[in-house]
């Protein structure tokens, strides 16, 4: 996929939700984020939120205020400005999302705004499918644009080798609908938040 003449490649962050040992969302989140490294059009990265190590949310002001007085929040806030998309990568707990994603997007207001976010779930029989409905909710409430398709991986355990996650070739089409529909709003969001469009 070519990007479009002069139009700096967008920045996609892809968020590895679950934090507890043993899990197998960072193996996921590496599949996801070397497929989008793929796309012209994105730079790609990943942010493990277990490696980000946020503290629960310990600002002493509103979010929308943007004034952060820890280290722990400039840093985050950083990276979510800097990024034009997101992916979740989430399992479901009881039926919903972990507590550090809802965390994470709890740290944060403006950033977040008007940018695109897709998911990627997984889990047993469900495939992790829950969380995605009420992570959307969250999302559009922080005036994200959750996209329509998404990548729901069941019964992962079958489908991780020696810790890397080896996808199907239903799993790899699905991505692909994902990064798609992903450049796609970017674009024209990334316009809106330039007021160019």
């Amino acid at each position: 996929m070519a990007p479009e003449p002069s139009v700096a490649p967008m920045t996609l962050t892809t968020v590895v939700a679950s934090t507890r040992p043993g899990r197998v969302g960072r193996s996921v989140a590496d599949w996801f984020t070397a497929r989008a490294a793929e796309y012209d059009q994105f730079e790609s990265h990943t942010v493990d939120l277990r490696e980000l190590a946020l503290p629960f949310f310990d600002e002493p002001h509103p979010p929308a205020l943007r004034q952060y007085t820890k280290s722990h929040t400039r840093e985050w806030s950083r990276i979510v400005d800097a990024s034009d998309a997101f992916v979740f990568i989430t399992p479901e707990y009881n039926g919903g999302f972990p507590a550090p994603l809802k965390n994470a997007w709890d740290y944060l207001v403006v950033e977040w705004q008007h940018k695109p976010a897709a998911f990627v779930s997984y889990g047993g029989v469900t495939a992790g499918t829950r969380a995605v409905q009420m992570a959307k909710q969250v999302v559009a409430n922080l005036r994200m644009l959750p996209i329509g398709p998404t990548v729901s991986i069941p019964f992962i355990n079958e489908l991780v080798e020696d810790g890397d996650f080896r996808p199907g070739k239903i799993h790899e089409a699905a991505a692909e609908q994902v990064l798609d529909e992903l450049a796609r709003t970017a674009r024209v969001m990334r316009r809106l938040r330039s007021g160019t469009y």
